[in-house]
């Protein structure tokens, strides 16, 4: 045990003024291939013809997967503070496709 406390390497994570900001988005388009998943984060404004990419994010399978096992006890804890989350899927949104 002791040997693992010395082992552990501690990471500083920097956030840039820019980045801190965030940006908004209503849509996730996700595709992947063998080696990696491609998730676009998208803004789309109401009644406009186009929507534009805010964030491009790729990451290994592996990566993927703990990034949804990390979403989803996330959003569990959420739920138990706040209540559910309810996802309404409206009848002029299955026209775009599988989009999330």
């Amino acid at each position: 045990m002791e040997d693992k406390k010395q082992n552990e390497v501690k990471l500083e994570i920097q956030l840039d003024e820019d980045l801190a900001q965030g940006v908004y988005v209503n849509l996730a388009v996700v595709n992947h291939n063998e080696s990696e998943f491609v998730v676009d984060f998208i803004f789309v404004q109401p009644q406009a013809p186009r929507a534009k990419v805010r964030s491009r994010v790729i990451m290994s399978p592996q990566h993927a997967k703990r990034f949804v096992t990390a979403l989803q006890e996330n959003i569990g804890r959420y739920e138990k503070s706040f209540g559910l989350i309810s996802v309404n899927q409206h009848a002029e949104d299955s026209s775009a496709g599988q989009y999330h």
